[in-house]
Formats: C-alpha cells, structure tokens, sequence
C-alpha cells in the first residue's frame, strides 16, 4: 500500500475518509471555484518562497510518472545538487514530496511552505509523514522546517521575502512523532485490507479541515438537531449524542437552557415563533430616514500586492447599498472594485458619496462593516473623520435576533442572514441565493483575490456580473427583513 503524505493527514483525520478515498465506491469530491483559488494561492506561495532558496532545481510536476520524478530526485542527490525543489521520493508504504530540499552543513534540510499565518497541528504529521519518507529513502535529515506567512509585514515597495516569511523549525516536534506516525501508518493499512470502518460521527470531523464526504456519514442526524443548539460546546453536542439523544425536543428536563436555547427549544416544540414585539418596535423606532442597507464584500491574501496591505488583511473591494426612504421610494448603489489595482482608494470616494449624509446605516453584523472603515480611515487619513462619522450611525438587526426578539424554528440555532432569510421568506424566488452563481461571502472573497489571474476579458465580466448579483441580494434581503420586522412591530 502506498500513501502519499495527504492522504496519511486525511487517514490520521479520519480512517472512514481515507478509506472512501482509496477504496469507496463513491464519487470523488468536485474541487469548486473557491477551493480551486485557494489551491492557486498555495501554488503561488510556495513559488515565492523559493527565493529565500534561490538557485534550485525542480522535479517537473508528472502524475503520470511518480516513478521517474523520484529517479530524477535521486539523480540529483547522487550528483550533489544542493537545492531541489519539490523533490520526491518513495519508501516504507510512502509517497512525498518535499517544497524545499537543500543540502545543509550538517545534512539535508527540508522545508514546506503553507500558505498559512501559523504552523498547524496538521502540519506536524504532514511533515512527521515526509520525514519518514526521506530518512528512509537514505537522506540524514539535520532539520524539518515549516516556511509560512507573517502575518505582521507590511507591504512597502518591493516583496521583501525575509519579512513575509517566517521559517519555523519542527525538527525536534518532528521527531518526537515518528513512533505515533508509524503505527498510524500501520493502522491505515490494516483499514485499506479490510471492509469499511465503523467510525461514528465525532469531534474528529471538525478536526484539522472539512470532510468531503460529511454528508454520508452525517446523513442519518435530522435536519433540526442537538448539534444546532445555540452557543452550546460540540463536547456536549456529542455527549448528548451519545446518549443517544439527537432531536432537540427529546432534550431531557434536566437540561438548563440558556435563554435563547429556551425559546428555541420551545420553537422547535409548537413549531411557532417566539416574538418580543416590544423590543422589535423599539429597535424600528430607533432608526432614521433615509435607511441605508449597507453590505461589504472583502478579500485576503496571503502575499499583499499593494503597499499598505498585510497577509490575510481583510480589503474592501465592494458594497452594496440599497436606500430607503421615508416616502418609501427605495434605491440602489453599488461599487466593485478593478481587480487590478488597490481598492481601496475608489471604495473609500465611492462609498463616501454614495452613503446619504443622513439617516441609519443598517448592516447584518455590523462590527464586520465598521471594523473595515476604521480600517479605511487609518488607510487613509485625510478622509478619516468624514469615515469614523459613518461608524456612528450603524445599527444591527442581527442584535435585535441575538437577544431573542424574534426566534423562528427554522433558524435552527443560527441568526445568520443564510439562515434568517429563507426561514422568513421560504417560497420567495426573489430572495434565494440558490438561483446565484456565487452563494456565499467566502467564495466571493476568494474569487475576486484570483480575478486578476484570469486573461479572458469575458470571463472576468462574467464573474463581475455574478459578485454584483451576489451582494446585491444581501442588501434587498435587510430591506425585506426590516419590513418584515416593520410590521411585525405594529408601526405604520
């Protein structure tokens, strides 16, 4: 049996998913828009760390040919080259390939970069696993080193790759794993001989990244479940579970709610939303006309393209506003960004003349929305006090939802606009994201980081139409919420 260093990390996950993965019968997983960006990202950033190793070689990328990358790796090492890059090799049941190999004054030196502010647990067994590899592969391993991001450096001119880079050596960590390593690895095999694994659902699915095949295994828990109560900790999630316990009307008496949990489980129990018309009318007096609905889409990056900007720095790059007004005349505004240049200069003028000079500025989750335009305003000094002002004339409906003025069924433990809106709105075409190219923010987040990649003038002003559309319905869908909210209160 031969693993390669993935599919070792996913075994150690799970060995339910490594063994779907080898031996399932089960579709491979579709890789979507965003995962394909963040793999680009990846690829990216380990070709940028090479020049804090300049001079190398590198083993030509060939899944058809594993056997000849490593027979040109050993090549290499036999005729002294002193830096490869993504050299391979292949012993004892395993497959790796390393970023970075250099030969060292003490040995050889191996270095994987991750396009991440920090090391991870499971970068411990993904370098734990190349280190068995190559020691058995006949290489004297002096060190183990993780090269990642540092999310401190800021972009002023030229990358300075010694800033963005952090190099973090695991030697040691590494070595203190080899014996946990090898009798995983002896484990998988035992599970790759033998039929599927009874493995139940647990912390372990939420542990290191997602699964692609939680839907099997997570096929059997209803819709509406324990594992949806509300701020309550996954440990007793599944403690509860394991008592067999999974629907949240069958909780027993000796549970203690919290507030919301109450009226959730009382939702749940008579199917009726709990609602606090009192404090929803306040919140609805509280606003003032014109009715800005403002919502910001923003991107991170691991390497900054523009000066002023740190990896993984949240960057604005587009808005929608749809304003309201007292005569209920209702209105729209929006801005994206060239993909091409620093947003952040147009945002700031555009949003600055779009956003009335008066009225509220209603945002779901607004700490997002005004922790960016302070953001904006250290960026950008001269505008600042005209930005800060903005800051003080938000309000949230999401507050309103948090502290139990309105509770439906359907929310189902969440108070996220995904979940409010189609529990409100459930038969409403014109507010379903399913009917969008692009769903969600994260994936609008990481299509618009990789746009500039993309050469075909039409497919960019494909996906320019499709994030317009996406944030477009995040603002119509606050102007829906609030006149639910309206009428609900009892105002005219």
């Amino acid at each position: 049996m031969i693993l390669s260093k993935s599919q070792f990390v996913k075994g150690v996950k799970c060995p339910k998913l490594l063994w779907y993965l080898k031996k399932g019968d089960l579709p491979v997983p579709e890789t979507d828009e965003r995962q394909e960006a963040l793999y680009e990202e990846g690829v990216d950033v380990g070709k940028l760390a090479r020049g804090l190793f300049p001079g190398g070689r590198e083993v030509t990328f060939d899944p058809d040919d594993f056997p000849g990358m490593i027979r040109k790796t050993r090549a290499w090492i036999d005729a002294g080259v002193p830096i490869i890059y993504e050299a391979a090799a292949q012993a004892k049941g395993g497959f790796a390939m390393a970023d970075i190999l250099r030969r060292g004054p003490y040995g050889w030196e191996l270095y994987e970069v991750k396009a991440t502010g920090s090391v991870k647990d499971y970068h411990l067994y993904d370098a734990g696993f190349q280190y068995r590899v190559f020691k058995d592969f006949g290489l004297n391993l002096a060190k183990v080193a993780i090269v990642h991001i540092d999310t401190r450096y800021v972009r002023r001119g030229e990358l300075e790759l010694e800033e963005l880079f952090t190099i973090e050596d695991i030697t040691f960590s590494v070595i203190d794993l080899q014996d946990e390593i090898e009798a995983i690895y002896c484990y998988l095999a035992q599970v790759l001989n033998g039929d599927e694994p009874a493995v139940d659902i647990g912390p372990h699915c939420e542990r290191f990244f997602g699964c692609e095949y939680a839907e099997i295994c997570w096929s059997h828990v209803p819709e509406h479940s324990v594992f949806n109560l509300y701020r309550y900790p996954w440990s007793e999630r599944f403690n509860l579970y394991y008592r067999g316990i999974m629907r949240i009307e069958d909780l027993p008496e000796s549970f203690r709610p919290n507030f919301i949990q109450s009226l959730q489980i009382e939702a749940e129990r008579t199917g009726r939303a709990m609602v606090d018309q009192k404090a929803i009318r306040a919140f609805i007096s509280n606003l003032r006309f014109p009715l800005n609905f403002l919502d910001f889409e923003t991107f991170a990056e691991a390497v900054p393209r523009f000066d002023g900007q740190r990896p993984y720095q949240q960057i604005p790059f587009q808005y929608s506003l749809h304003i309201l007004h007292e005569d209920g005349l209702l209105e729209h505004r929006e801005f994206l960004a060239d993909e091409t240049r620093d947003p952040r200069p147009d945002f700031i003028a555009h949003l600055l003349e779009d956003v009335t000079p008066e009225g509220s500025i209603v945002a779901f989750n607004q700490k997002f929305e005004i922790a960016r335009i302070r953001e904006l305003s250290a960026y950008d000094p001269s505008r600042s006090s005209e930005l800060l002002r903005l800051t003080r004339r938000f309000a949230d409906p999401l507050t309103l939802f948090r502290k139990g003025a309105y509770y439906h069924p359907d929310f189902n433990g969440s108070f996220s606009l995904k979940s409010v809106l189609p529990a409100l709105f459930p038969d409403d075409p014109d507010l379903s994201y399913k009917k969008l190219e692009i769903q969600e923010g994260g994936t609008a987040s990481e299509i618009y980081a990789a746009l500039h990649r993309i050469k075909d003038p039409v497919a960019r002003e494909k996906i320019r139409a499709d994030l317009l559309a996406y944030c477009k319905l995040d603002t119509y869908a606050m102007v829906r919420i609030y006149m639910f909210l309206k009428e609900l209160s009892g105002r005219p």
